[in-house]
């Protein structure tokens, strides 16, 4: 579903990603795992084609992101870590507007702001305006219009940050639904103890470059996440002595 080819993206000088390589399956959750600055929102950014780079290729569902941006953009849902959503709609307006940006029929994207304004507990605040929103109902109405248009590859840039612990339990269930329906779904988190009960595959990034990649089992096997990304990161901070 989703297929990334060396890809490589600088700005001035620094390489913020150098080379990387990835193939996410469709029904695959795979978790993007790396420090502050080393990559991860450029290359979420670069598959969603928002951010331009300078070589390799981005492929969904066997489209190019470089040749057909619009097609593939159909394709995905994409959530930002910080939702820059429109302050002077009310969030009903919104979800209609991203509604009518992907030709959700009327019927069913009611039904689905119905289903998921009542899930993430938003309900009574779709008639507000998003400027008088919290972080975290910003966060939760974010959700609720990636789901309008059921993306065939949903990529998310550190998605449980200001949720609930309730909001948190309901994606995780939605996200394990999407993938047996299909979906695939590639997603940023600081979050290792989430990525490693959550996800099939993961993916870490040192520096904009792919240090580890595989299934779960492979890249921790007896050890946890955790403990092999902190013993990663204490190699890398070695070799830079």
């Amino acid at each position: 579903m989703l297929k990334i080819e060396n890809l490589s993206k600088s700005y001035g000088e620094k390489k913020a990603v150098d080379g990387v390589s990835l193939h996410i399956k469709a029904g695959e959750i795979c978790a993007f795992i790396g420090h502050n600055g080393a990559g991860k929102t450029t290359t979420l950014k670069a598959c969603c084609g928002i951010l331009a780079f300078e070589e390799g290729e981005i492929y969904i569902d066997g489209v190019s992101v470089r040749k057909n941006p619009l097609e593939c953009k159909k394709k995905i849902a994409y959530i930002p870590d910080n939702p820059d959503l429109y302050a002077f709609m009310t969030g009903v307006q919104y979800l209609h507007f991203i509604g009518d940006v992907f030709e959700v029929p009327v019927k069913e994207r009611k039904e689905r702001i119905a289903k998921y304004a009542e899930l993430f507990n938003l309900t009574a605040d779709l008639g507000e305006l998003i400027g008088a929103y919290s972080h975290g109902m910003k966060q939760k109405l974010a959700l609720i219009s990636a789901l309008m248009h059921t993306p065939k590859l949903m990529i998310m840039d550190e998605p449980f940050v200001g949720l609930d612990p309730k909001a948190s339990h309901q994606i995780k269930e939605i996200m394990r639904k999407m993938c047996e329906e299909g979906c695939a779904i590639f997603f940023s988190t600081h979050v290792l103890e989430v990525a490693e009960k959550l996800c099939d595959k993961v993916a870490i990034i040192q520096n904009g470059k792919l240090v580890k990649v595989g299934t779960m089992d492979e890249v921790k096997g007896d050890s946890s996440l955790e403990t092999v990304f902190l013993s990663l990161e204490g190699n890398d901070a070695e070799s830079a002595t």
